[in-house]
């Protein structure tokens, strides 16, 4: 027996719609969606209240249909009537602004409401190309559009709190909090992009929603949920490029590049780390320039291009020497030594450059342990652990190692997890050490927990 639909009836008796009203608005919203074939009657309705689910694209629709009755974004969520296909359209780059603050309303809903179903979404392998191009095109030539009125005590708020969400990422992973993140970006941020503003303001407060939306899409990113963080990345370059803020779009995309070369993916994270420089020819920021020719680095180290990867490194390097944390804004204070030659030490990893790796993560290391990083710290000591490795020095990686899985379990994070992972499957080679099989046995409680 099917179970009655009461979100949809209360949704329908809150509009004062009879049930045949209802039918006829869904059959003139679809016609006007061109899907003409679709067209309820009054009993139909009383099936889908009755407990029955519609064929896609009609959710949807019915979405659509209450969404413009009542002026304010009603989901499918909010109908009882499961994701939509809405999931897929946040990997879409749209043209309109009315079309991404539907997606961003319905995207932030669905992981608030589904986050499991939605957490099983996967990763689209080139769905960054398209946007990383749209972006680039439209920064390089960009007219400021007309905007609506909120107040700018409403965008301080957000700033406010995404350097405290920012921070618990930094220090705590990105799975201590995010949930937390996605309940005030879709309850308190997204609303305000529905509200009318002044122009300055409407760009101050597009930042902002950038900034908290890339900050979603990174801590889903941390914590492997890969396909959440992809359509988070691409609402946050759109935002970003309705702000006007160029840093801020190439930072996007920097993570973008980081999340693609992550999955082995290597070619097309250097294409979105190169379309994040490019666009960078019309702003300045040190700091992002360095992050970005940092990624570039691990893609090129990958695609086994080591002389262009090794000279990406240096052109990061010299980027850096020009940062002023002052003139840099909130989003950019991770980008320092300890990510820096991090990153950098996983970059000669992957050129079986074992002297040179072992020196950027003893470095990174170094900065870590100041600042209390346990992610990071976690991360560099396992970079470590495989040039002691890539030397057949086990004694050396697995006094690494050890210390990589302490510093995991301070943090909830599927990253530092992986670099665990990788370091057992680079220890097989040792056999049945008596190191090795220690170092599988932690490991497993750690994984086990995780």
């Amino acid at each position: 027996m099917k179970t009655p639909n009461a979100k949809l009836r209360h949704w329908l008796e809150r509009s004062g719609m009879s049930r045949g009203e209802l039918a006829r608005r869904v059959k003139t919203k679809a016609q006007q969606q061109n899907e003409p074939h679709i067209s309820p009657d009054t009993t139909r309705v009383r099936c889908w209240i009755a407990g029955e689910t519609p064929r896609a694209p009609v959710p949807d629709i019915l979405a659509d249909v209450f969404s413009d009755h009542f002026g304010f974004r009603v989901t499918t969520y909010d109908l009882g009537l499961g994701e939509g296909a809405r999931s897929d359209v946040a990997l879409v780059y749209n043209a309109s602004w009315t079309a991404t603050v539907k997606v961003l309303a319905d995207l932030g809903r669905a992981d608030v409401d589904r986050r499991k179903l939605l957490s099983a979404a996967p990763f689209a392998a080139v769905a960054g190309v398209g946007p990383s191009r749209d972006w680039l095109m439209n920064t390089l030539d960009q007219d400021p559009e007309p905007g609506r009125r909120v107040r700018l005590e409403d965008v301080t708020a957000v700033r406010n709190m995404f350097s405290t969400f920012q921070h618990m990422d930094i220090f705590q992973g990105g799975g201590s909090g995010r949930l937390v993140l996605a309940e005030y970006v879709t309850h308190h941020v997204y609303p305000l992009l529905r509200r009318t503003h002044s122009e300055d303001v409407r760009r101050a407060l597009c930042e902002a929603a950038a900034e908290q939306t890339y900050l979603l899409g990174w801590m889903a990113y941390d914590n492997g949920e890969q396909g959440t963080a992809q359509r988070y990345l691409i609402q946050s370059l759109r935002l970003a490029e309705e702000s006007k803020d160029v840093p801020l779009g190439a930072h996007v995309l920097a993570g973008m590049a980081d999340q693609a070369t992550l999955l082995g993916k290597p070619a097309e994270g250097r294409r979105l780390a190169q379309a994040g420089r490019l666009g960078l020819s019309k702003a300045n920021s040190p700091a992002c320039l360095a992050d970005l020719w940092c990624l570039e680095a691990r893609a090129l180290a990958l695609l086994g291009e080591k002389s262009a990867a090794a000279h990406a490194v240096s052109q990061s390097e010299q980027a850096y020497e020009h940062v002023d944390l002052d003139n840099e804004p909130d989003w950019a204070a991770f980008i320092d030594p300890a990510y820096l030659h991090g990153e950098h030490a996983n970059t000669f990893r992957d050129l079986d450059d074992a002297p040179a790796a072992e020196e950027h993560a003893r470095r990174s290391i170094a900065h870590a342990k100041m600042q209390k990083r346990a992610r990071r710290g976690a991360m560099s000591q396992a970079a470590l652990a495989v040039s002691h490795l890539q030397r057949r020095d086990l004694d050396s990686a697995y006094a690494a190692g050890v210390r990589t899985l302490s510093l995991t379990k301070q943090v909830t994070s599927s990253r530092a997890v992986e670099a665990v992972q990788d370091l057992q499957r680079r220890m097989r080679p040792f056999g049945r050490h008596r190191l090795v099989a220690d170092f599988n046995e932690r490991a497993r409680e750690l994984v086990r927990a995780a």
